[in-house]
């Protein structure tokens, strides 16, 4: 297991370079866990692959929904496409091939709930959102800058009159399990996924129970399997998969 704090593209590159790729998994991916209204999802990719294909993003949703049966203990984790609208006629082409991928290959590990738009991933309609690493990154960088722009709006109507102050105070239980829901530190490190290996990233400018937090995620995909568990779910994927030969012969004859 690695966990480090550096640079993300170094970090990258010489896991690729030191670990090698998985069978069968073109690009890697970045996971980041979510807080959600519910607990917890999995957003990949978030940075790693940037422009996925349908085939790609079929590859993260079944790295996805392994990480999830690692991190949360489900069984069949419930999994959607992130897209600009649920109507199965919106989106871009490669996401609505990858919908009718995980529709047609009936993955027995995961729950293909179908599209979910932005707003679903904090009600945490599912638990595990997948999408290319551009519009991930944009989500996850959005939704950090937005959790300390309510941080500081509340720091400072603190400071600002007594009676702001004063019912804070007559607030603080609730407003603490606020904080500590929003804390980015306890949701601290991104997976790196496909490769022969658990790979943690940390953020870079955390404190030591960020840090911490980073090392518990790393902890708990190793105790709980999840190279086997992406291996095995690889496995059975492409074995019922027609093989290219086949797929051929087929389109010969007709």
């Amino acid at each position: 297991m690695i966990v480090s704090a550096g640079n993300t593209s170094a970090l990258m590159a010489m896991s690729v370079f030191c670990l090698r790729m998985m069978a069968e998994i073109q690009r890697p991916a970045i996971a980041a866990i979510w807080p959600t209204l519910k607990g917890e999802s999995i957003v990949l990719d978030v940075g790693a692959t940037i422009g996925a294909d349908a085939q790609q993003l079929m590859d993260f949703a079944l790295m996805g929904g392994a990480m999830a049966r690692a991190l949360f203990e489900v069984e069949r984790p419930t999994l959607g496409l992130l897209n600009v609208g649920v109507e199965e006629i919106k989106g871009q082409e490669q996401v609505k091939e990858a919908g009718r991928l995980l529709r047609e290959a009936g993955i027995d590990s995961i729950d293909y709930f179908g599209f979910v738009e932005g707003d679903d991933i904090g009600r945490g309609t599912v638990d595990v959102v997948v999408t290319e690493g551009f519009s991930g990154n944009i989500a996850l960088k959005a939704a950090e800058g937005t959790a300390r722009q309510i941080a500081e709006y509340l720091r400072v109507q603190c400071r600002a009159r007594f009676w702001p102050r004063s019912a804070i105070f007559l607030q603080r239980a609730p407003l603490t399990g606020c904080a500590e829901k929003m804390d980015p530190r306890k949701v601290n490190g991104g997976v790196f996924l496909g490769l022969n290996g658990v790979v943690i990233k940390s953020h870079g400018g955390t404190d030591a129970e960020g840090f911490a937090a980073a090392i518990d995620v790393g902890y708990d995909m190793v105790r709980n399997g999840l190279k086997a568990k992406i291996e095995n779910d690889l496995k059975k994927y492409h074995a019922s998969r027609p093989s290219e030969s086949a797929a051929t012969g087929m389109a010969d004859e007709v």
